[in-house]
This record gives C-alpha cells, structure tokens and sequence, in this order.
C-alpha cells in the first residue's frame, strides 16, 4: 500500500518560496560581505582552539574551542560522526545514531525516522522543541519563538555530522534550557567535478528506502555543490500505520574569492502517514501490535532557503551573514477521544497549522592578543519575523486522508494568527589567561513579542455529551519581553591531552501561544502560562588519544523557575474522567551526572597497527530530577516528568579491511509521564513509563565502488514504549517497533 499526499494539502503558496529565495538573497547582496569556508575557518583559528576530544576514527569527539563562527570553549559539546558508526542510517534510527550521546531520553514514535524527538537531561524529547535545532547553522523548526518544534529531521545518509552543546548554547542560540542540536550536511567531494551516490533498501513491513545523492566541485575549484532526494514508504509494524515520504536538498558553496564566499541551500520535504492511535496498559499487555483507530492521517510539508555569506576583512577579523526563510505546513486529522471509547465514525478532528518565518544572524569573530596570548571575540545579532496560524474544526466523518474542513468559514473550536518577532544581540570573548587557564564570559540580550489573535469556542456538554451551550469568543493578546541573559565559562588544562571546564549560564523559555486554544478531551492548557527562567551549570573533564580512546565526565545542575508541567485531574461529576493539566507546575531542578568513555580495544592493548579495528563505548548518565519549592502536595517532592532516573547505552565496533559491524544495548530506567507521578490510568495518558532495554545489530561490507547493509533492529524483539501521548499520534501508549530486518545495497560512481 502506497500513500500519495492528496494535492489540495499542497501549499498554496509555493511561488512565495521562491519570493523568499529572492528577498534573502537581496539583503544578503546588500551587506557585501562574507568570510571563508567553515573548513579554513577551522583550521586558521587553531592556535587558540582546545584540540583535545578530536580522535580521528572514534565516532564521537567534541567541538574546537572557536568552530564555525562560535565559541565552544568552556562548553559541554558533543560531535557525531556519521562517517565513523555502523549503523541503520535509511531509517535514522536514533537508538543507533545518538548512542554516544549523553543523557538523552529518545521518544520512539515511528519506525521510519520520519521525525525526531530527543531531550536531554531530564527535558521533554516531545519533537525536540527543547533544543534549538538547526541545519548548516540555521534555524529549521516550525516558530522558534511561537511553536520551536521540529517536523522535518535530516536524513541520516546526507549527514556529515550532528553536533550538540548544553545549555550554555542559550548565550549564543537563543533561549532554551536544552541547548543546540546542528545538523551538518555533507558536502561534494573537493577532488572530483561529479560523484553519485545511490542506496536503495529493503525491510520489514513493506519497508523502502532510495536514497540518490550527487556532489562535485567545478568552475576552477570555486564551486562546491551538493545534492540528494530520499524517498520512503512502508506498511508500518502495527496496521493503519503506512506511510509515504520524500525530501529533497540542494546546495551550492561558491568561493568568489580568497575574502569572500556565498552558500545556498534549498530543502523540501513532505510526507502523509497513517496514525494507529494509542493503546491502553490491558490492550498493550494483550497485544501491542493492535490499532483501535484506522481514520487518523497525519500530513506535513516543509520548504526552506537559507543564504549565507563569509567575508574575510583580515586573518584576524571575519563575518558570517545567515538569511533563512521557512515556508511550512502540518495538518491532523482523526479522533482524538479517549482511547478507551470507541470509534463510532463521528466527524473527525482536523487541526491545521500553517508557519511563515524569515529570519538573519549575523556574527563577527575578531582575534587579538593580550600579553602575546591570543583571544577571540565573538559579537552578533538575531533578527527574526515568524507568522503561524492555528486552526481546528470538524473535519470529514470518512476513513481517508481528506484534509478539508466541514465548515472552513465558521470552525467549531479555534482560528488563530500568532505573528512573533524577536531581535537579540550577544557577545562572547574567550579570554586566555595562560597556556592553561581560561575564562569565556557572555552576554545576550533579548526583546520578544507574541501576540495571539483569533477566537475560540466555548462548549457546555451535557452528561450524554451533547452540546447544551455554543459561546464564539474573540481572544486578542500580547506580551513583551526585554532581558538580559549572562554566562561565565572557565577551562584548565593541566596538559594537552586533558581539559577540565566548568560553566554556568541563564536560560529564559517563552511560552508558546499555539498551545492555548487546541480542544482536546485529554488535556487542558492553562490560559495563565507564564515563560520559564533559570540556569544551567556544567563541570566536567574531558580528554582523549588519537585513534586510541577519548572519555568525558560532567556533573550539571539544572535550575528551572515556574517550569512547565503536565498534572494529572480530574472533571467535575457525573464522568470524573482523568485528563491531563498543562501549567507551571513548581520550581524544579534537575541534577545529573553524565560519563561517556570510548576505546580502541586493539590500539590499547597495541595487538595490532594496521586498519582493524574493535572499538567500545560505554554511555551513563544518572538523573534526579525533581519538583521543589511548591505549596502543592500533589507534586511537592515528586519526579520530573520524562526523566529517566538512569540512561545506559553500550555498543562494540568491528571494523577489518571491507567488513564493519555494530552491536548496541540500550536499558533505559523507570519513569513518569505527568507531575503527579500517577502509575496508571484508564485512559493510558498518564502512568508509569516502564524499563525498558533493547538491543541492535548492524553490519556492512565494502567492495570496490559496492556496498552491502545489513541491520536488525531491536535484536531481542523487546516489547516496549517511550510515550504516552495525550494527542496524536495517541492518545495513550505508543508501542515501538518490534523486531526489524533491513538490507541496503549502495553504490558510489
């Protein structure tokens, strides 16, 4: 069974993508400036960077102290590299992709990859709106301000590397407590003027995969292009879970001269799946395959262009320009009641947003010496415009994938505009105090303003749940906000090979309008939502030996001021069903402890010198995170929701001439799906999130320009779940895959 995305749910617009395209580009030509490639950027600034953490041949490294027009030094960073890990990447498996990542708790809603949705440290992984996530250094989820969640994830094969820093990533890329998330994309070879790529893949449940790439670099060595188009479907592992998938990129790096270079990307990507809906606790313990729901579709479309610009004035003192723009579109349609009511074939659900934003970062990096001790100074700006609408009304009572609502002019529950607007000014200045000692101090300044207008629809039910009272309510609001965020950073390094670092940096999180007006008789949004504050604090050691082995230790601490919660309550007589309450909850703090070790077994031991390879890692972190300073006894002391106390993951590579292989467990430790801390319900929303550990198994051989794939994911068959969703694609308990095979056969030209 194939899904095609129905035409009618096209973006209207796509002639405003190009007018996107053309306005970046005219106030990127306006500013006539720009700098060299990340690449030179790199290696010019080497003399003051933290070399230490690059072990060429590990899988995971950390970031330069000044990389890629920002600051790094003092900073808890982490590097995946795609290129050095045996995985399934034609699914984006994040299990595999992100093993070597710390503390992340990895929601496993879809067997595909089709989205991302990953938090660390004790944080929500709810479609990675925790993070600041970019691609290539620029912003690529829906609002960043309005609605900071991702819909479209990269995919893993037209990656180069994934990079992450903490929360002390607020200075530079804004106000969240998670940090960043940059997706970097692979760029064509520099030695060839075309090389194709092809990989093509096969799997369970009617699973495919083509995955085309071309890349070169022509017109005298000055311009660097890169290209791909990834297409999925697939059945699902559960029924009513089919879906259908595709993404294009184009990019094309131009070298005009030794000062100046221009970067242009394009992104499209869309896809239509089919949602099974949730499970009860007794109905995933009977059979966690079943589907109760078969009219559930989800739908989404992204367009994005981004233009950048680096220009050398001197080798001392560079500029980085970035416009983006973000033409998008997200649309759900089913039923959203309790899962344990039955489906009588009503009217359906139908939400739809659509997201405009347009926005530019512009950053100069200037180096100097004091006392002969080369600095860095790091100054920028952020100017951003987004524009999101929210709409909610009944949509057809068929099965199909009809996005169309029944009344468009008068809908039944919510029509809304959230227009948002954000400029932001930062500063950072790595000062080196010695060949040892530094100290990275930082600033950021922010002014944002949402607005939320529209209107919703108050209902009274009676106890048979017809409508009894129909009030249409205008609803107008804004809010400003003007502040001063600040951070200190320090580093020692007793030797090269050793690097110890401590930080501690304010962290500031608007709340999203577009959470206020969704009707869902699973949970109820407090109108009184006020943003979040606190701060983040690192202290870590870290060290490594080329090809031989890299560690890292961090203790952190988390403090968060009214944080944003989910408390489980209950409705007024006669039903007294559960529903969730979204709210700031109580003070919380999260306090961790993070150690990740990876090693060259053979090169350790000095076994063996040549290109074989057999590799461990070992991934731990402990949390304990907590409700505090609350008068509320129903969440005083009580557990963080979607914290897991203890995240363990370990793996083995083999790596000898054409073979590579990959075993990784993950166990992942108990936890809450609400404040309350509730161990189950009749609804399934809220409840114990259980133990869960599963294993996978990858191996590839190389032949020549061939190369053969092979992955079985969740090697035991575990039966388990990362989520309990209180909307789609619940509600209630959402099963992860069972076991998986896949085989891909690729091709280099």
């Amino acid at each position: 069974m194939i899904f095609r995305p129905i035409s009618r749910t096209r973006l209207r617009n796509l002639e405003g993508f190009v007018n996107v395209t053309l306005i970046l580009a005219g106030l990127s030509f306006r500013l006539t400036v720009a700098s060299q490639t990340d690449t030179t950027q790199s290696a010019q600034l080497r003399e003051i960077t933290v070399t230490a953490g690059q072990a060429q041949g590990l899988a995971a490294t950390h970031m330069l102290g000044v990389e890629n027009f920002g600051i790094y030094k003092g900073k808890k960073t982490e590097v995946v590299s795609l290129a050095q890990i045996t995985a399934n990447t034609a699914t984006n498996n994040p299990r595999q992709i992100y093993g070597r990542v710390t503390g992340l708790n990895i929601w496993e809603s879809d067997g595909a990859g089709l989205q991302l949705g990953i938090g660390g440290r004790g944080l929500s992984p709810n479609r990675t709106a925790n993070f600041n996530t970019r691609q290539n250094g620029y912003d690529i989820s829906a609002d960043a301000l309005g609605y900071p969640e991702s819909y479209y994830t990269p995919p893993a094969e037209a990656l180069d590397r994934i990079e992450i820093v903490r929360g002390a990533a607020s200075l530079q890329y804004g106000t969240q407590f998670g940090g960043l998330l940059n997706f970097r994309f692979k760029r064509g070879p520099e030695d060839r003027k075309i090389a194709l790529t092809t990989r093509q893949t096969v799997g369970a449940w009617g699973f495919f995969g083509s995955f085309n790439s071309i890349g070169g670099t022509v017109l005298n060595d000055k311009l660097n292009y890169y290209a791909y188009f990834q297409y999925k479907r697939g059945d699902g592992w559960r029924p009513n879970s089919g879906f259908d998938y595709r993404c294009g990129y184009a990019s094309a790096d131009y070298r005009a001269s030794d000062k100046l270079s221009l970067r242009l990307d394009l992104t499209r990507m869309d896809y239509l799946a089919q949602q099974p809906g949730g499970l009860t606790d007794k109905m995933f313990q009977d059979d966690a395959r079943q589907s109760v729901r078969e009219r559930n579709w989800f739908s989404v479309e992204w367009n994005m262009a981004a233009l950048s610009l680096n220009y050398n004035f001197s080798e001392k003192t560079r500029l980085n320009v970035r416009n983006f723009g973000l033409l998008a579109q997200r649309q759900s349609l089913g039923n959203l009641e309790r899962i344990n009511v039955a489906d009588f074939g009503q009217n359906r659900t139908l939400i739809d947003g659509q997201f405009k934003n347009m926005g530019q970062e512009t950053r100069l990096l200037h180096q100097y010496k004091i006392d002969g001790l080369p600095q860095t100074l790091l100054f920028g700006y952020r100017l951003y415009s987004g524009f999101s609408t929210a709409r909610q009304g009944d949509g057809s009572a068929g099965s199909d994938a009809d996005f169309r609502f029944i009344n468009p002019e008068n809908l039944e529950n919510s029509a809304y505009d959230f227009p948002n607007q954000n400029q932001a000014v930062f500063l950072e200045n790595v000062f080196n105090l010695s060949s040892q000692w530094s100290l990275t101090p930082g600033l950021r300044y922010e002014r944002i303003v949402t607005r939320a207008e529209g209107y919703f629809t108050q209902r009274v039910l009676d106890a048979a749940g017809n409508v009894i009272v129909q009030n249409k309510i205008d609803d107008n609001r804004e809010r400003l906000r003007d502040f001063l965020i600040g951070g200190l950073g320090a580093t020692f390094k007793p030797r090269e090979t050793v690097e110890m670092y401590a930080n501690i940096s304010q962290n500031y999180r608007a709340i999203n309008f577009t959470d206020l007006r969704i009707v869902n008789p699973n949970f109820v949004v407090d109108s009184n939502l006020r943003d979040e504050r606190g701060f983040t604090a690192d202290l870590g050691i870290r060290g490594s030996k080329s090809n031989i082995f890299t560690y890292e230790v961090t203790a952190f601490y988390i403090a968060y001021n009214g944080k944003i919660g989910q408390v489980l309550r209950a409705d007024q007589p006669p039903l007294y069903n559960d529903y969730r309450f979204r709210s700031n909850i109580s003070d919380a703090r999260n306090i961790g402890l993070e150690a990740f070790g990876e090693v060259d077994l053979l090169r350790f031991f000095s076994l063996k010198k040549n290109q074989t390879r057999l590799t461990i890692f070992v991934n731990a972190a402990v949390v304990d995170a907590r409700y505090v300073n609350t008068d509320d006894s129903a969440v005083r002391g009580k557990k963080v929701e979607m914290a897991p106390p203890l995240m363990l993951r370990t793996g083995i590579s083999f790596q000898s001439g054409a073979w590579r292989g990959a075993f990784q467990f993950a166990h992942i430790g108990e936890h809450f799906s609400d404040a309350t801390n509730a161990a189950r319900t009749a609804t399934a929303v809220e409840g114990l999130i259980p133990a869960y550990s599963v294993a996978d198994l990858s191996v590839s051989y190389a032949w020549r320009w061939l190369t053969l794939e092979a992955s079985c994911n969740n090697l035991l068959d575990a039966r388990y779940f990362t989520r309990r969703a209180e909307s789609y694609p619940g509600p209630g308990i959402i099963p992860s895959d069972g076991r998986g095979v896949y085989v891909t056969v690729g091709g280099r030209f």
